[in-house]
């Protein structure tokens, strides 16, 4: 079974910081998160809703 590592930079996970390394880490995660930079990008069509569904 291999060993947890950080989403961030590959190093061993520490159960304090989980799923991170450290708190240097988790606050890029969360700089990340505040920047946009785990935006999914949509379209327009993405948007709208099929002509058999409601709004509600």
């Amino acid at each position: 079974m291999t060993k947890p590592v950080c989403a961030i930079c590959g190093k061993p996970m520490q159960p304090d910081y989980r799923p991170f390394c450290s708190r240097r880490c988790a606050n890029v995660d969360l700089q990340r998160w505040l920047t946009g930079g785990y935006v999914v990008p949509a379209t327009e069509e993405d948007e709208r809703l099929p002509d058999n569904e409601d709004e509600n």
